[in-house]
């Protein structure tokens, strides 16, 4: 036995469907698609969520609170991740993304005061928490607020 005369599995290929074809095809005059109505139309198809006039889903669920549109979503570092670094580094979004802490160099850093910080560095970020950047102070390390 060679490699092209190995065939399909039986049931694993299915002949198409071939519609408009006449009565012959078995698939004939309506051509699968029943009589009548706005799926029987050429070219008309309804639309995501539509539930045949009954009342959608989406607006029979109660809606709660506001969704601010141009919100800001920062990536949050702890404090303690920072103690991976070396001694006197300065840690910008680069850094934070090869050593794997955030995951986009072009979305906002917020650094946050979990845990404790051992070393002496100076970091880049956008925000920092009150918290954090007491702990920065009483490590020695400096805090740079980037625009």
């Amino acid at each position: 036995m060679k490699i092209n005369e190995i065939g399909a599995p039986k049931g694993a290929n299915r002949n198409t469907k071939r519609r408009g074809r006449g009565s012959g095809s078995g698939h004939g005059k309506t051509s699968c698609r029943g009589r009548k109505g706005a799926k029987k139309r050429s070219g008309r198809t309804t639309r995501p969520g539509f539930e045949g006039g009954q009342m959608q889903l989406v607006r029979r669920i109660p809606k709660r609170g506001f969704n601010a549109p141009f919100k800001n979503v920062y990536q949050v570092v702890n404090i303690e991740s920072l103690n991976r670094f070396k001694e006197n580094s300065t840690i910008g979004p680069e850094e934070l993304k090869s050593a794997g802490l955030i995951g986009s160099v072009k979305e906002p850093i917020k650094i946050l005061g979990g845990g404790d910080l051992k070393k002496v560095i100076t970091v880049k970020a956008h925000k920092i928490s009150e918290n954090a950047k007491r702990k920065l102070a009483s490590a020695g390390a400096k805090f740079d607020g980037l625009a």
